[in-house]
Parts: C-alpha cells; sequence; structure tokens
C-alpha cells in the first residue's frame, strides 16, 4: 500500500530535488528565497505532475496482467487457504 503512495510522491518530488542539487553544485544558497520565485515553482510543479501521471500511465499499460477470476482467502479442512489467481 504505501508503494503506491511513496512511488507517485517520489517522482512528483524529483523536479525539486534536482534543482536544489544544481544550486548546491552552483555554489549558491540552495534554501534563499530568490531562487525559488512563483515561476520556479510552478514550473517544477508541473514538471513534478507530468512525470507522475507519466509513471502511473506507463506503469498501468506495461503491467503484467493476470487473466483468470481471483480466489479470495478462505478456509478448507481448518485451515486458511490464501487467495490466488486462477
Amino acid at each position: 500500500m504505501w508503494r503506491v503512495i511513496w512511488q507517485p510522491a517520489l517522482l512528483f518530488l524529483t523536479p525539486f530535488i534536482g534543482y536544489a542539487v544544481l544550486l548546491i553544485l552552483r555554489r549558491t544558497a540552495p534554501f534563499s528565497s530568490r531562487h525559488w520565485t512563483q515561476g520556479t515553482i510552478s514550473i517544477l510543479t508541473l514538471a513534478g505532475l507530468a512525470a507522475a501521471i507519466a509513471f502511473m500511465l506507463t506503469y498501468g499499460l506495461l503491467v503484467e496482467r493476470h487473466k483468470g477470476a481471483y480466489v479470495p482467502a478462505h478456509i478448507e479442512n481448518g485451515r486458511l487457504v490464501p487467495g490466488r489467481m486462477e
């Protein structure tokens, strides 16, 4: 469950982290307000959203699909049988 939340969140944050690393490499103060203008934040937000949406669409189209019916977990002869695809 956490993977579903963290993967898009990290992809969204990637442009912000990259910009901060770029500022550090240029030896400027990465947390100075003059580098984080409204325009810069808007561009980084759009880039992060595009990366997260592109990943989710690509993952959704390319992930392996299981064919068949799902059999939920149940009890057989007093033992728990885990759910599975048939």
